[in-house]
């Protein structure tokens, strides 16, 4: 038996005993050069590691400098997590450009979007996934984009003005003729050997540009510094205790916080490695524990619900597991008990975050009793040199929800933090960034809440009416504007629903207008063709005008609205059992 929780946290805070700042490519040269043969990425495919994931990345990086990227530049990343996203996500930071790895959810309108407010100026996609084809997607959006570049510059676009090159991962066994792929990047580097060894970056340069819900409908881009996210990486590392070369296996993007940091980040501070999935299956997640001994798992609650209930469960060798981290939303205490208790896994951890943070900034300790890990987020997660002065990585308060004032201690409120991981603010938004991050560093979260005298956040409520479906964060105007288009729907309001077995649903309650007859069918449709599939609500409910809660000013008011909606189905499933 190895170290215990203590002493683990003890060797981990000691080897690191002093914060030295540094980006993320020499973050990862570090460790080729500590870590060397060990294993970094596992696929089913391929296994690397940190000394060839180092190398591979510098070729990328000379390629990327040989097609004009310099420091500042923005460079799109489309992918899911194949194996190739890690070496170029590395080398994007080698390059001093800002890496922007997009939701490659996203459907046309969306993606045209974020290509255009990010002004990216290099894209790396793939070429299809999940029946979503990008290359389809760009003839709409982009026409001309795989023509030959107007000069040695690169493309000249009259819809997206500021991209110059499209890079191509073949994932769907299309091509396009012209158009370079991800492997003629490398080779180019290979040609070029050097080219991007003059690239000017700092640790407190910007490194990626995340693309979040906003409360205006539309994505802001979280710019967060290369220093930032190791951070909050380690921190996760140090509060879980992580053990030498810790193996953590996942199908969370790397577009999101969950999978970049929790994942990709945290291990290289053990020298671990990460075992990446590009979609979810409860199979998929079982076979990869046990073909490539997988030590720990993350996941939302939705996924873990699925697991436990798998009928094959027992048929898989799942005796290296011993850690789940599963975040994003609420889950019952029963989740919890049934990993301990069926599967043995004695560390199971939750927390609560944001991306403007930093990523998740709470954790629960593995130590933990369980009950904590379903009536609260967590503590502020334990940083060491790497965090405040009082080792902590962020510290929390409440505020007044309208005036933005402070609160007594322990009082409710919207929860606001400060520490060394905020985010510099959102890409050309300043007023948006003003509204929530102020001159001082303290970030108003938009969630209601309050911090314990243990130091325990519990969030009770989201005063912006934001809500996360299967981990990720919807924006209830977005669905609302574009379902009120539709000629047979009088309003529309799109809420969040607490649930049982997922933690948090999407639901849409849906005024007809008078003689129309548009059904659940016919709104689950609509919003599946027009939406990221996240955001597709899983409850519709019809309601009459007079049936709304309102204000005495006529204003609907949701949080009634969701009590309402929420009896309702519940009397609807009491009739129909």
């Amino acid at each position: 038996m190895g170290p215990d929780i203590q002493t683990r946290r003890v060797q981990l805070r000691d080897r690191f005993a002093s914060w030295t700042p540094c980006t993320l490519h020499e973050r990862l040269d570090l460790c080729a050069a500590a870590y060397g043969d060990r294993p970094f990425v596992i696929t089913d495919d391929r296994t690397i590691s940190y000394a060839e994931t180092s190398q591979w990345s510098r070729r990328l990086a000379d390629g990327l400098a040989v097609l004009g990227v310099r420091p500042g530049d923005r460079v799109g990343m489309l992918m899911a997590n194949y194996l190739e996203f890690i070496p170029l996500k590395f080398a994007i930071a080698r390059t001093g450009a800002v890496a922007i790895p997009f939701n490659y959810l996203y459907r046309r309108d969306e993606l045209g979007y974020v290509l255009a407010q990010s002004e990216c100026n290099v894209l790396i996609t793939m070429t299809g996934f999940m029946g979503l084809d990008y290359l389809g997607m760009l003839d709409e959006i982009a026409p001309g984009w795989d023509k030959a570049p107007a000069d040695a510059g690169g493309l000249a676009l009259t819809a997206l003005p500021q991209l110059r090159h499209v890079l191509l991962l073949p994932v769907d066994g299309r091509h396009r003729d012209g158009v370079a792929e991800v492997t003629d990047l490398a080779a180019l580097g290979d040609r070029h050997a050097g080219a991007s060894d003059g690239a000017a970056v700092a640790p407190g340069d910007v490194g990626d540009i995340l693309y979040t819900s906003g409360t205006t409908g539309s994505p802001k881009g979280v710019m967060v510094t290369h220093d930032a996210v190791q951070r909050t990486g380690y921190a996760s590392a140090l509060t879980r205790a992580y053990e030498d070369g810790r193996r953590v296996l996942f199908s969370l993007p790397c577009y999101h916080m969950f999978g970049y940091v929790e994942g990709l980040l945290s291990v290289m501070f053990v020298g671990g490695a990460i075992i990446p999935q590009t979609t979810f299956s409860p199979v998929g997640y079982l076979r990869g524990v046990q073909q490539h001994r997988a030590t720990d798992i993350l996941c939302v609650p939705t996924m873990a619900v699925a697991l436990i209930q798998h009928p094959d469960l027992g048929s898989y060798d799942l005796s290296s597991l011993n850690a789940i981290l599963c975040g994003s939303a609420p889950a019952p205490v029963w989740i919890w008990q049934k990993f301990r208790d069926d599967l043995g896994i004695s560390e199971i951890v939750t927390g609560y975050g944001m991306t403007e943070c930093g990523g998740a900034m709470t954790l629960t300790l593995p130590e933990d009793p369980l009950e904590l890990s379903s009536t609260t987020v967590g503590r502020p997660k334990l940083a060491g040199a790497g965090g405040l002065s009082d080792g902590d990585l962020v510290a929390y308060m409440t505020v007044d929800p309208l005036t933005g004032d402070p609160l007594p201690e322990g009082a409710e409120g919207e929860l606001a933090s400060s520490g060394p991981t905020t985010m510099r603010g959102y890409w050309r938004k300043p007023a948006e960034t003003a509204a929530v991050l102020s001159a001082g560093g303290l970030l108003r979260s938009g969630d209601l809440g309050l911090v314990g005298p243990d130091g325990y956040l519990r969030v009770t409520g989201r005063s912006n009416e934001l809500y996360k479906s299967g981990g990720e964060l919807v924006m209830p105007r977005e669905i609302e504007e574009m379902l009120s288009a539709h000629d047979d729907i009088s309003q529309v309001f799109a809420i969040g629903l607490t649930d049982e077995r997922w933690g948090e649903i999407g639901c849409a309650v849906v005024v007809r207008r008078a003689g129309a007859t548009i059904t659940e069918h016919d709104v689950i449709a609509l919003c599946k063709a027009k939406l990221a599939r996240f955001k597709v609500p899983k409850e519709v409910v019809f309601l009459e005008q007079d049936e709304l809660p309102t204000t005495p000013t006529g204003k609907v008011q949701k949080y009634r609205l969701a009590g309402l909606v929420t009896e309702r189905l519940n009397r609807l499933e009491r009739s129909s059992g």
